[in-house]
């Protein structure tokens, strides 16, 4: 094997990116990225029938989305049959496989004699002169051993034993011609050169059928790092009742990417108590000792708390990228390019307090929305005939200001301070009149993002 690590993930493209298939992607991209290796992407599209290119597509955005870049070209599984069916003859030379001619009559058979119940059906020309074969279609069956056990040498598991009678000689090409997956996806891993198959624990029974196809071939066992699956917050399987479990939902619910690879980083993962982590240190701290053998638990406040970290310290030009893929993904109209200008100006000022996108853009929306601004009915209240008063004082002892921090302040204070009320009772009219919200940024923030002119007129719209 080559000295250079080489990952893969490898998606059936029948349906959604599951958040579970996004951390195994993850985990393959951190353990090659972190050690300055290749991580591949293969499509596992031998099911022509369920196979789709808008799943193929989805998978596609969900990695782009996540960020996690792959090396060279996306390989096809269905684009190697030829070379998948090659192998199979090449193990039937060398008899490691034989020709089966049952019929799928006869295994049904088998199948429904209560006898047989939990037995593997026991091909008759597992052992048959190749003289007697008939001609009549066939298909090849791998020779799996009937005694002893195979070990699987397992980076999260550990040793994890199967007994070989349990082990069924299983089909590598169809009466068809065409490969299965058992086999398709050994010769792609082997031709690709993977170093490490890290993927979910419900793939670790396929490993000891999959190891033998390597034995019959000589080549090297990849190192298998089987990985526990996600449960919902309950501790049961993640399913849809436990909300979003596609990963482009958590791209229009408005998680930024940033905060769904910490998260999902450290979703089975650990590096001793550290929760919040950039890119650079996950490459440089993950390893698959840190993976947890039990199942990890999605905890959405987690989550949340997690991203909000992440966009408190995201530059604001990759935050903009961030919203206007969220905007998309949610089916909302785009912003444009006026708003966009406004956006950059505004989420210094908002993006540490904020969870999620959709959080960012309503504490935003002041500097988002145009004259005349559309008044909640709860900022209203705060909109009577003193406070609109005090607002025409407003503006005519901010028209004298220089528009510095410290200039509006003592401006709103003096102004305040005359009426005998604190900043709070002045500020709430002029959130009203501001943004049109109650819950707003600092007023303060507000009119040195909106400006001299903009903060005046909008003012003296609300002004008695």
């Amino acid at each position: 094997m080559s000295d250079q690590i080489v990952t893969r993930f490898a998606p059936s493209p029948t349906g959604y990116l599951h958040i579970g298939g996004a951390r195994t992607a993850l985990f393959n991209w951190l353990y090659a990225r972190g050690r300055g290796g290749k991580f591949l992407l293969r499509i596992e599209d031998t099911d022509r029938e369920r196979s789709t290119p808008e799943a193929t597509a989805a998978i596609l955005q969900g990695l782009e989305w996540l960020g996690l870049d792959y090396d060279g070209d996306v390989v096809s599984q269905a684009a190697g049959a030829a070379r998948h069916a090659e192998v199979a003859h090449q193990m039937l030379e060398k008899g490691h496989a034989y020709k089966c001619f049952s019929t799928q009559e006869e295994i049904a058979a088998f199948r429904e004699d209560p006898a047989n119940k939990g037995q593997m059906f026991p091909s008759p020309w597992r052992d048959a002169d190749p003289a007697t074969h008939p001609d009549a279609p066939y298909v090849i069956r791998l020779k799996a051993p009937r005694e002893g056990t195979t070990v699987i040498t397992d980076a999260v598991q550990g040793e994890v034993t199967i007994r070989n009678d349990q082990l069924d000689d299983m089909i590598c090409l169809r009466s068809d011609g065409t490969p299965t997956y058992m086999l398709a996806v050994v010769v792609d891993d082997h031709d690709m050169g993977v170093t490490h198959v890290i993927r979910g624990d419900d793939h670790l029974v396929n490993a000891a059928r999959q190891m033998l196809v390597y034995r019959a071939m000589g080549w090297d066992v990849p190192t298998f790092a089987h990985i526990p699956l996600i449960h919902g917050p309950d501790g049961k399987k993640l399913s849809k009742r436990h909300g979003a479990v596609g990963l482009e939902q958590y791209q229009a619910m408005g998680y930024p990417a940033t905060g769904m690879r910490n998260y999902l980083a450290r979703l089975g993962w650990s590096h001793g108590d550290d929760e919040f982590f950039t890119d650079d240190q996950a490459k440089e701290w993950f390893d698959i000792t840190g993976i947890n053998k039990a199942p990890a638990r999605l905890d959405f406040k987690k989550l949340e708390n997690i991203c909000g970290q992440h966009l408190a310290i995201t530059d604001e030009a990759e935050l903009l990228r961030e919203i206007e893929g969220y905007l998309a993904a949610a089916e909302k109209p785009p912003l444009g390019d006026a708003q966009k200008s406004a956006l950059m100006r505004t989420l210094p000022i908002v993006k540490g307090s904020a969870k999620m996108l959709p959080q960012l853009l309503e504490k935003a929306h002041f500097s988002l929305t145009q004259r005349p601004i559309e008044i909640e009915e709860k900022a209203a209240k705060a909109l009577d005939d003193v406070s609109r008063g005090i607002l025409s004082e407003l503006t005519f002892a901010l028209q004298r200001a220089n528009w510095s921090r410290e200039d509006l302040e003592a401006a709103v204070g003096q102004v305040a301070e005359a009426h005998g009320l604190g900043l709070g009772k002045v500020a709430a009219p002029m959130r009203a009149a501001l943004a049109g919200r109650a819950a707003t940024p600092s007023v303060f923030d507000m009119m040195l993002v909106l400006g001299q002119e903009e903060t005046l007129a909008r003012l003296d719209d609300q002004a008695a």
